[in-house]
């Protein structure tokens, strides 16, 4: 979350800005920057820090003077908060200038196809690409400003509120808005840009606040001019050459999209805590938590509502809520929730959880709850996605482009937000202890190097996959937190290999399952030293007993299992809370390569679509 201010008009722009500055310095603080247009010359500065820190630099450093100016204060994403990565950012010639608030999630491909033709990147901001995309668009059709913002945006995925300035034609200031706020000053003859209307407050009282989805041309001695992004006008064909040459490179050199979403997980997890998680101050910062603590922590109980892999996600929610907070939880199929007249109470909320935000069960249940008096709290990836303006209040993953229909990253940045929620409401409940707290968020910090591990176990898989790529059935056996991953494990493998498979509680296995199991029948094992090892090590030997073959995923040093095991998988040691996050990737790539072995269109399994619009 950060902070743009902009003006035009025929004021000095500074002290607008900086003032600007200040009052969304609650936006985020870890570096500041200006931008003024004196008339002849952009002058730029910007610093790590605060904007006291910022307004201390400016004097003596920049030329001061000029009716055109934009600021910016920032919370990273991308890029650690140094001068460098500091808004605003230019494009190569200098003469493109922007602010932005939110996330460029394909900026790295933008960046690779920018590079090809020349381009030179100075930060590893996902801003800065942005700016050259504009400019590249510019150059190559040879249009104005606003039609290049347009059709670069168009090119973008993520979140974004943006003003951006062309030098060489100083009377104009484009701004534009998708799932991040941006208000409109209107005075006389002047301009005022904000994240909200608290910049310019003093100036004026008229304000636009610009929808998703829609830009703006803000240009002295005319009105403002609002559009849509998506309109019909014509995509420059060259433009829509790059998409597609970002669709290749978008593989990254993998051979299926699934397998690079699953190499994915360390980044993409590391991204959904990036900003929110911050172990060494004690905090967890979730503004759609923050603005409705109460209504969690008086909560009579939650309600997830979820599809598919969101379900298990929710699942996973059940055991973090009402072990670590102690609220109680239940999780619901959406498309069965909507259609069996719940109990709902004003003291209940309701979870609802989609990668795509656009799941028709989900957004119909969620209506339901809503009518029946129940806050609704939305976890999805897509930013502007119908669930995300449907809902209360919310959270992105900030996930990235998820191609593959079979869901992995999304699944484990779903849990990242659960976790992050549960552990701030503990906090908050005193259901933690301060030392186990701090345990906890230096536990989760951790938890993307524990997947870069795990992931070094793919020829291990390989070779497990081999030995069980021809199998008609499997069973997939978990306790506790590792019954979801179970659950998900089995969906991964029936979804893109077309194997049936089963999940179970693993003590649920002697209540029916266990007639199955015979010298054909490979099962599963979610064997983690953490919650009932015990237990569990007397499941396996019952299968055992019965010639079954298994497939464990152990804690590494484990010899017990091992010992037992047909093919023993190990993950490094975390949490018992945590250990979803680390056990689900195995699983995720022996389905992976079983599918390819038996020659499954991993990336687009038959019968199957990416997001279920419809019932």
């Amino acid at each position: 979350m950060c902070g743009i201010v902009g003006y035009i008009g025929y004021r000095e722009a500074y002290p607008i800005v900086i003032k600007g500055l200040e009052r969304l310095e609650y936006r985020g603080y870890d570096s500041a920057g200006v931008a003024l247009y004196d008339g002849e010359e952009v002058h730029i500065c910007k610093t790590k820090g605060k904007v006291s820190d910022l307004k201390e630099k400016v004097e003596g450093a920049v030329a001061i003077t000029g009716a055109l100016g934009l600021g910016h204060t920032r919370w990273a994403t991308h890029g650690v908060p140094n001068d460098v990565n500091s808004h605003p950012h230019q494009s190569n010639s200098g003469d493109i200038v922007i602010i932005h608030n939110g996330i460029i999630e394909n900026y790295a491909s933008i960046k690779q196809e920018l590079t090809k033709r020349g381009y030179v990147f100075h930060s590893d901001t996902d801003t800065e690409v942005l700016a050259n995309l504009i400019e590249e668009v510019m150059k190559i059709e040879g249009v104005k400003l606003g039609k290049a913002v347009q059709i670069a945006l168009k090119e973008v995925v993520g979140a974004y509120a943006i003003a951006v300035f062309d030098k060489k034609k100083p009377d104009e200031i484009v701004v534009a808005r998708l799932g991040s706020p941006l208000a409109i000053g209107i005075g006389k003859d002047e301009y005022f840009i904000g994240s909200d209307a608290s910049p310019f407050i003093e100036y004026t009282s008229n304000a636009i606040y610009l929808e998703d989805e829609e830009m703006a041309i803000i240009r002295i001695g005319r009105e403002v001019r609002v559009r849509s992004i998506n309109d019909d006008e014509q995509i420059d064909i060259n433009i829509q050459n790059l998409k597609i040459s970002l669709e290749q490179i978008e593989k990254k050199g993998y051979d299926h999209f699934m397998l690079k979403e699953i190499y994915e997980q360390p980044s993409a997890i590391l991204d959904t805590f990036r900003g929110r998680l911050l172990p060494n101050e004690g905090i967890i910062k979730m503004s759609g938590i923050e603005d409705n603590l109460s209504k969690f922590t008086g909560a009579n109980r939650i309600i997830v509502i979820a599809c598919g892999t969101s379900w298990h996600a929710g699942l996973v929610a059940e055991y973090l809520f009402e072990d670590i907070a102690r609220i109680p939880v239940e999780v619901e199929y959406a498309s069965e929730f909507r259609y069996r007249n719940p109990v709902i109470k004003r003291d209940d909320v309701v979870i609802a959880i989609s990668q795509s935000g656009e799941t028709a069960d989900t957004l119909a249940a969620i209506k339901l709850a809503k009518s029946m008096g129940a806050f609704v709290f939305g976890v999805c990836n897509v930013v502007g996605s119908s669930i995300a303006r449907e809902t209360n209040a919310g959270a992105y993953t900030h996930a990235g482009p998820e191609i593959g229909v079979a869901s992995t990253k999304a699944f484990t940045t779903q849990i990242t937000v659960l976790t992050l929620i549960a552990l701030r409401l503990a906090n908050a409940k005193g259901t933690l202890s301060t030392s186990d707290y701090k345990k906890c968020l230096f536990d989760l910090e951790a938890i993307p190097k524990r997947v870069d591990e795990v992931l070094e176990v793919n020829n291990q898989i390989i070779e497990i996959a081999n030995n069980y790529s021809n199998v008609s059935n499997c069973l997939y056996l978990g306790r506790k937190y590792n019954f979801p991953v179970a659950l998900e494990g089995a969906l991964k493998l029936k979804e893109i290999s077309y194997i049936h498979a089963e999940g179970y509680p693993a003590a649920e296995m002697k209540h029916g399952p266990i007639a199955l199991i015979d010298e054909q029948m490979p099962v599963v094992v979610i064997a983690t030293k953490k919650g009932n090892y015990e237990k569990i090590v007397s499941n396996i030997q019952e299968i055992k007993s019965r010639n079954g073959r298994i497939i464990a995923i152990v804690t590494q040093g484990d010899t017990m299992i091992k010992e037992m095991a047909d093919f023993a998988v190990e993950i490094p040691e975390t949490s018992e809370f945590l250990t979803p996050l680390v056990a689900t990737i195995p699983l995720q790539l022996l389905s992976y390569h079983i599918a390819v072995m038996r020659g499954c269109n991993v990336d687009q399994p038959r019968n199957l679509a990416k997001s279920v619009t419809v019932e």
